[in-house]
């Protein structure tokens, strides 16, 4: 199995928006799409996606992880962006079908079939920077993974940035490419002066998230975390593991906190990452003008290893899927 996402399944799921309209999606082989090169996503940015994955149990059968909560996510995502927003139904039952046309192509657990509803703008019209697309496209791609920790979970260098935020107050809690494209440059950057895996972003010292996943501070009895806004991904993994954790009696406090107050608490709390490629990432250092802060000690700390792994048990099947996020595909 290649680097995440880039194999993918030989069909897709699709559908189109036009005369004001959602059209019968179907399931259509993997080929390139056509496009006019006035089309409204490629000068305006209107596009948004999901990703999130299914998984292969013992029985032969796939379980989608937190379905409903997806395609309610794409269509907050699509509302904001001014496109045609998909039903609901429609958008699961296009993801249901995909998966259980590829169910013998999913990898067992720990691997699993990332699934990527897209939804792009296609109106031919170059001059309409300020009004939306009135024509759609909505397509679901499926790509067999591996487990994103085959080699040890080995623990990331971030740099805390104070000044610049990850996106805009509007758009930080849609998922749209232009987002992550945002987040892109400075990433680079951080990478080549400081040697780090991501950036922190922490505008005017308020601790909010990196470029593709939401920040965590986790101890023996407590989670941390920024409570929901407006300006950063409202992500479905640190909803889980939230609830998760409160099941399991820690303490979860969403609040806001300072790069001052976080640069104190990793020196008792463990640091993480939450996100779908990596369910919970581990933490080891802090990079803050030029110098180096251990998280406690460096190391991928227990409680991070023991909500991933009690996430992971329902995802695997391994445990009951007390909060009924499993969609099962016959």
């Amino acid at each position: 199995m290649g680097q995440f996402g880039t194999e993918f399944c030989d069909h897709i799921a699709i559908a189109r928006y036009e005369d004001g309209a959602w059209q019968a999606s179907s399931i259509e082989p993997l080929k390139p799409l056509p496009m006019h090169p006035a089309s409204h996503v490629f000068h305006y940015a209107s596009t948004c996606f999901e990703g999130f994955k299914a998984y292969r149990w013992d029985d032969g059968k796939a379980r989608i992880y937190r379905l409903k909560d997806h395609v309610a996510r794409m269509q907050k995502s699509a509302a904001s962006l001014r496109l045609p927003v998909p039903d609901a139904g429609m958008l699961a039952e296009m993801v249901r079908d995909l998966v259980a046309h590829h169910v013998d192509d999913i990898p067992a657990p720990p691997s699993s079939l990332y699934l990527r509803p897209t939804l792009i703008g296609t109106l031919e019209n170059i001059g309409a920077a300020a009004a939306p697309s009135s024509e759609a496209t909505l397509f679901v791609l499926a790509s067999p993974v591996g487990d994103y920790f085959s080699g040890g979970a080995s623990t990331l260098k971030l740099l805390v940035e104070e000044e610049r935020a990850r996106s805009t107050e509007q758009l930080g809690s849609t998922k749209t490419g232009g987002n992550y494209a945002a987040a892109l440059g400075p990433t680079l950057e951080a990478k080549e002066k400081y040697g780090v895996d991501q950036v922190l972003f922490c505008p005017n010292g308020d601790v909010q998230e990196t470029g593709a996943a939401n920040f965590l501070l986790i101890s023996d009895d407590e989670v941390i975390t920024k409570p929901l806004d407006s300006t950063f991904l409202h992500g479905m993994t640190r909803d889980s593991v939230l609830k998760l954790a409160a099941d399991l009696g820690y303490q979860v406090n969403e609040r806001e906190f300072t790069v001052t107050e976080l640069l104190q608490l990793v020196t008792t709390h463990e640091a993480a990452l939450s996100g779908t490629a990596a369910c919970l990432a581990p933490v080891g250092t802090l990079v803050y003008r030029g110098e180096e802060f251990k998280v406690r000690d460096g190391d991928a700390g227990p409680n991070t290893e023991k909500l991933r792994k009690v996430l992971q048990d329902i995802q695997y099947g391994l445990a009951a899927d007390t909060h009924d996020w499993l969609t099962q595909v016959k």
